[in-house]
């Protein structure tokens, strides 16, 4: 596609004042004005063919099929063609899942890499949501040497990019977590006499609990022997991930539920490597997936998927409902481990008593996040009476938050309070404390 540029448009317009006045003055003269425009479009066609076509470009667009929402990823376009302009402007039309309003603009620049004369443009990308990310078509457009026409083409890309939960955390933070806690070979000698399984007979020393002593076995060896303990394996974890409409607002560019899935994930890892046997619950207003409980590392791809189809609701989270049919479903003593959100005490009374119910047989531990930016307006020295009742509101809200966990906790469930970056990390560290405590 060839049309003028706003160059070609304003010279046009400035002869008219001019024609327009010979007109009046020397009446003979007229034909200096079709005389302009003859000449204006002349050097128009001309600018037109002249240097690069956009017929001869050839379009290569390389980005990844997969990507996991959160992680940044890159878009490389190049253009190739006979002859190609110094500089091009760009636009991309995309899922709003990659852009705001579903549009990136940019420009291109040759590259003398190739011997094929290439313009090119690596464009640095983020998915915020989960879903089929369509990359629809690509706008290349520059102007002649003139500067007179706009040489543009449209290329169809029409090809999709799955956004599925992020495995970042699960392959850098599980890393640094089995590491620094020396599970690899150290496992026996890292978890003993911190658990409920008998694990050996071993020499009583000064510091050690004395109720583990057995009396019976040290009569026998006529020395002191106590007992140590284990963790305990094959426990069995359900990681429940809220999905309502508290869930799905976004916190540091990507929706909470995301986090929560990308820290279930995480969770999930740690807890096969542990042996424990570990199930994947989803619910809104009403439950949506319930996963069979896995023990092998190599099932994890099954959790995966299973975490990528939880979608996002716009609905209010029916706990009743959720944790009744949950409870339903679990025939022994379970760690329940609940990514939700809660605002205020009222929306959740029906979550505390459905809780409260559910903890009577099952361990509970909530996963919230930290409102950061509640708690920056109520912390913000204010300025103007409106500073003051933003303060007074945030206030309220951070009160009514630490009831909520104030009665979750007098019902016996775990509440842990992390920032949003570092969710997988404290959603582990909790679960290994409880192991540790040989609790469930």
């Amino acid at each position: 596609m060839i049309y003028p540029t706003r160059r070609a448009i304003f010279l046009l317009l400035a002869g008219a004042p001019v024609a327009l006045a010979l007109g009046l003055l020397r009446p003979e003269l007229w034909l200096v004005a079709p005389g302009w425009i003859a000449v204006i479009l002349a050097c128009a066609l001309l600018d037109a063919a002249a240097g690069a076509q956009p017929r001869h470009l050839a379009l290569d667009a390389h980005f990844p099929y997969q990507v996991g929402v959160g992680d940044p990823f890159k878009l490389a376009l190049s253009a190739r063609g006979r002859s190609v302009p110094e500089r091009a402007e760009i636009a991309l039309s995309l899922d709003e899942r990659l852009a705001r309003g579903g549009r990136l603009a940019g420009h291109m620049r040759a590259t003398d890499d190739n011997e094929t004369p290439t313009l090119a443009r690596t464009l640095p990308l983020t998915a915020a949501r989960r879903g089929q990310a369509q990359v629809e078509a690509l706008w290349i457009r520059w102007t002649g040497p003139l500067g007179l026409v706009w040489k543009q083409r449209r290329f169809a890309i029409d090809r999709a990019i799955s956004v599925v939960p992020s495995l970042r955390a699960v392959t850098e933070e599980g890393s640094r977590l089995f590491q620094r806690n020396s599970w690899f070979g150290l496992r026996q000698q890292r978890f003993r006499g911190e658990g409920t399984e008998y694990e050996a007979l071993a020499e009583y020393h000064p510091g050690m609990d004395r109720r583990a002593i057995d009396w019976n076995a040290s009569a026998r060896h006529v020395k002191l022997l106590a007992k140590e303990y284990r963790v305990e394996r094959d426990n069995r974890v359900v990681l429940a991930i809220d999905g309502g409409r508290t869930m799905a607002e976004p916190v540091g560019g990507m929706p909470r539920v995301d986090r929560a899935v990308s820290a279930a994930l995480l969770l999930a890892y740690v807890g096969l490597k542990l042996g424990d046997r570990i199930s994947l619950f989803s619910f809104a207003a009403q439950p949506q997936a319930m996963t069979p409980a896995y023990m092998h590392t190599q099932d994890f791809p099954a959790l995966q998927r299973a975490a990528s189809l939880i979608d996002y609701a716009h609905v209010e989270s029916n706990f009743t409902l959720a944790l009744t049919t949950l409870s339903a479903q679990l025939n022994r003593r379970s760690l329940i481990i609940l990514f939700t959100e809660f605002t205020d005490a009222t929306s959740a009374d029906l979550m505390i008593r459905a809780a409260g119910r559910l903890a009577k047989k099952h361990r509970l531990l909530f996963v919230v996040m930290k409102d950061e930016e509640v708690e920056s307006e109520e912390r913000r020295r204010p300025e103007s009476a409106a500073d003051v009742t933003r303060a007074n509101v945030a206030a309220a809200m951070l009160r009514d938050r630490q009831l909520v966990i104030a009665r979750l906790q007098r019902l016996g469930a775990d509440v842990i309070e992390v920032p949003a970056d570092a969710m997988g990390a404290g959603a582990v560290e909790a679960y290994l404390g409880i192991k540790r405590a040989g609790s469930l």
